[in-house]
């Protein structure tokens, strides 16, 4: 009786190596889990929008989109964000999703993240009426502008699983 059992796991076993049940799986290539059109970093996507919008409007297209206007943590996401827009011919300023339309000074990101990383050209960033923030091609650094100036810009979402 033992032997017949082994000689039935044998032939099984050579049964499932014939067949590919126990080869390994192919290696496929990972797919990027984000939107046609949108670029990856991380865990997040990035859209560049070449049709300038004042702040509101900006952030209202970046909600369609199931997103916000993006939220800058580190100088890589800064550059990251920065090559994004050149690539795609902005060679002046875009909107980013930082403002401090509730309490002057006080800035907050549209997409609620905490504001962990600031690359301002002036530091503290003036107290005045312009409460919406741009990020600078020519350098890279934040300035405050008007709400309403309409600019181009970035989103950002989650990256789907």
């Amino acid at each position: 009786m033992a032997f017949a059992l082994r000689l039935l796991f044998l032939v099984c076993g050579i049964s499932g190596l014939l067949t590919g049940a126990w080869s390994f799986p192919k290696i496929q290539a990972k797919d990027n889990n984000c939107p046609k059109g949108w670029t990856r970093l991380d865990c997040f996507c990035y859209i560049f929008q070449r049709d300038p919008r004042d702040f509101a409007d900006a952030e209202s297209v970046c909600n369609i989109l199931e997103g916000n206007l993006v939220s800058i943590h580190s100088f890589l996401e800064n550059a990251f964000v920065r090559e994004l827009a050149a690539a795609g011919g902005n060679d002046d300023q875009i909107w980013i999703g930082l403002n401090d339309a509730l309490l002057a000074t006080d800035y907050i990101w549209t997409d609620g993240t905490v504001n962990d990383f600031e690359n301002f050209d002036q530091t503290p960033p003036p107290d005045n009426d312009d409460d919406c923030v741009q990020l600078v091609q020519s350098d890279g650094q934040w300035r405050t502008d008007e709400c309403t100036e309409e600019e181009q810009y970035v989103c950002i979402r989650d990256v789907k699983h």
